[in-house]
């Protein structure tokens, strides 16, 4: 693949020596493409042995191959680190006054870009305003970061690590050719809650992590994946929400769940229920804290029966579309695990049931799992056990196959 790396004036400049090696080592023909003031940081010498392609700055040099916009026509993909606020402005006003700037409205490959500034510089209304204006256009941005900046400064604003970037760059390099391209695939994660009052609520103890890897491994293959998040830590879900091809909308209890999937669910041809959704939920949420004198010494809660999503969206399935469920369960003593999914499935009437046991030490808030899957002929299409990613994989290559 043809790959043009764009370097612009920042310290972390240095890092992305690291991000044009690995892309060589890739196999990818990269022309790498400084500023001026990139070159201040990084010299020419330099991105000239890494990429073993030769490198200017000007719209001059080589006018008789027009590389000014040559450049741009040829690529594969656009790759801007860092990518300073100057930068990000220049390219939301569509300036064109160096080869970079040039080669950017000349080409119609995909343009990804990681921003790296001082926090202050990146909050600041009028680089968030060019930012939207970039990501309404397209354009995938991949951070920035909070930690360490230059001096004593900390904060967001730093540049994503060249691995990340490799990472987002080969998929979409490798958009359109892996097994999902050209799907979209509904992904529910982590647990619901259900009020009691302002300050309780009823929950389980979903980290919602194997649905956030089912949303990884789909979009790793190719799919356009949105991701209804319930209750799920910043650290579990950090990893989506910088994924372009995920979109991620956050809800908390079963209704708001309920909600989001049915109306995100006609336009998936996947849909996989991950969440832990709760099966009960108060019939009167109290407007203030229940106290100890209210209670009496015992509180009783009256609990009514929440909607069966999943049933639901398999009875409202439209045609060609895979609807998947989870099972967390808890076999009887004697009972295996498949014949728990089996007879789940059926009630359900989901195409695919994926079940895992679940107990205090197992299961739920731990990097590993066991997962069996179950297709409509009653039979076990995977068994797999290991980590979260691992059955991820497992479960969308099972799906994929159906």
């Amino acid at each position: 693949m043809f790959v043009v790396v764009g370097v612009t004036g920042g310290i972390a400049a240095y890092k992305t020596v690291s991000l044009v090696r690995l892309l060589v080592k890739d196999g990818h023909d990269v022309h790498v493409i400084p500023t001026d003031d990139a070159l201040r940081f990084v010299g020419r010498p330099t991105w000239e042995a890494i990429s073993r392609n030769p490198v200017t700055t000007s719209v001059h040099d080589d006018v008789a191959r027009v590389r000014h916009v040559a450049l741009g026509q040829q690529a594969d993909l656009v790759v801007i680190a860092p990518a300073t606020a100057n930068t990000i402005a220049k390219m939301a006003a569509g300036l064109a006054d160096d080869l970079l700037g040039t080669t950017l409205l000349a080409t119609t490959a995909p343009v990804v870009i990681a921003p790296a500034m001082h926090t202050e510089m990146w909050r600041n209304p009028a680089t968030q305003a060019n930012v939207d204006t970039l990501t309404s256009r397209g354009v995938h941005m991949i951070g920035p970061e909070s930690g360490q900046l230059t001096g004593d400064d900390s904060g967001p604003g730093r540049m994503t690590e060249p691995e990340r970037i490799h990472e987002v760059v080969t998929r979409e390099l490798r958009k359109g050719s892996g097994e999902a391209a050209g799907r979209t695939w509904l992904v529910t994660a982590g647990g619901t809650r259900e009020a009691i009052d302002p300050v309780r609520f009823i929950g389980n103890r979903s980290s919602g992590r194997q649905g956030v890897e089912v949303a990884l491994a789909a979009a790793r293959r190719g799919a356009d994946v949105v991701l209804v998040a319930a209750n799920v830590a910043h650290d579990v879900i950090a990893d989506a929400l910088r994924d372009p091809r995920i979109r991620v909308a956050h809800v908390s209890s079963t209704e708001q769940l309920a909600e989001a999937a049915e109306r995100e669910a006609p336009g998936a041809d996947v849909v996989v229920m991950a969440a832990a959704v709760s099966d009960y939920r108060v019939a009167d949420v109290a407007e203030r804290k229940i106290t100890k004198e209210q209670a009496g010494g015992a509180l009783r809660l009256d609990l009514v029966e929440n909607p069966d999503i999943l049933a639901g969206l398999a009875r409202g399935r439209r045609d060609g579309q895979t609807i998947v469920g989870f099972a967390a369960e808890t076999p009887a003593e004697g009972e295996t695990l498949a014949e728990r999914a089996i007879a789940k499935r059926r009630r359900k009437g989901a195409d695919l049931l994926a079940a895992n046991e679940v107990g205090f030490e197992r299961g739920f808030e731990l990097a590993d799992n066991h997962l069996v899957v179950i297709d409509a002929s009653d039979a076990v299409v995977a068994d797999v056990a290991g980590t979260k990613r691992e059955t991820a994989e497992a479960l969308v290559a099972a799906i994929i196959a159906r």
